[in-house]
């Protein structure tokens, strides 16, 4: 299912999404920026027919930014428009003014909702970018797939969504949370593997660039650097050598598009001249057949 919308994986990460979807239970996926996690989810909702839902995590975020606010700006143009009618009724005022329409759903309360389709794909992005007390509160929302708006009442999914959760780890979520969740860490894949979806995501690119491209990144990747190129960089940088009708790797070719691949200044300047020339007859040695 998997890769008939495009993701290409192994076994082991095919097995515990399979067990996800058939337990209902949320996935928590850790690994390196750019090995593939946030696509899993984007191929799960495209496979099912599901709607995505995204809550894209950053530090300071807190509930009321994942579940709902009220429309401010709407709710004091209503109390302009019934304070200029005459209508003194504030008690049906108030009700009115914190009731649906009013109502602005963010990610975790519109996963919560029912979908057309049946039941979304919740996406919580870089959960390790939050602080502790989003995560407590998360695993309580997880648990009973349920919030309460003081002004509604308790809100609870008809249908839980299939939730996956995603880390850079740059820091330990809590224990708590990932056991309420399946775990797989998902590693940089084998170079037979990333030719296999470099194909898929970049058809343009030739075979003999393909083979070259991802030796040179499985090569590199053995470096001691700041940050590892992901499997997105390895995409972006075939695209961009394709752009540049590049057929096969030289050492100007790679010096001149190693900006798509590496994005630390740092790691850029220490591969120039006779260190690309190195790397690159080294990785055109391991390059595949």
């Amino acid at each position: 299912m998997l890769a008939e919308a495009g993701y290409v994986c192994g076994r082991d990460l095919a097995t515990v999404v399979f067990l996800a979807l058939k337990l209902g239970r949320p996935l928590f996926l850790e690994g390196e920026a750019g090995v593939g996690k946030t696509e899993i989810a984007k191929a799960l909702a495209a496979s099912l027919g599901r709607r995505l839902i995204r809550l894209q995590c950053y530090e300071g975020l807190d509930a009321a930014s994942a579940v709902y606010e009220w429309n401010f700006p709407a709710q004091m143009v209503e109390i302009r428009l019934a304070e200029a009618g005459g209508d003194r009724d504030r008690d049906a005022l108030a009700k009115d003014l914190f009731s649906e329409r009013f109502l602005t759903r963010r990610p975790l309360l519109e996963a919560m909702s029912p979908q057309p389709g049946g039941a979304p794909v919740l996406l919580i992005d870089e959960l390790d970018r939050t602080d502790e007390p989003f995560e407590a509160f998360l695993l309580e929302a997880l648990s009973d797939f349920q919030v309460t708006i003081p002004e509604l009442g308790v809100i609870k999914a008809p249908e839980p969504p299939i939730v996956i959760l995603t880390s850079n780890r740059t820091r330990e979520v809590h224990d708590a949370l990932k056991r309420r969740c399946l775990y797989h860490w998902v590693d940089y894949p084998s170079m037979s593997r990333e030719l296999e979806i470099l194909h898929k995501r970049a058809p343009e690119a030739s075979e003999r660039l393909s083979r070259e491209v991802v030796a040179f990144v499985q090569r590199l990747r053995t470096e001691d650097l700041f940050k590892k190129p992901g499997v997105a960089e390895t995409i972006d940088w075939a695209k961009c050598l394709v752009a540049l009708d590049v057929l096969a790797l030289d050492p100007q070719a790679v010096t001149d598009t190693l900006g798509a691949l590496l994005k630390y200044q740092d790691d850029i300047a220490r591969y120039q001249g006779s260190e690309v020339k190195k790397l690159l007859d080294e990785a055109q040695d391991m390059a595949p057949a």
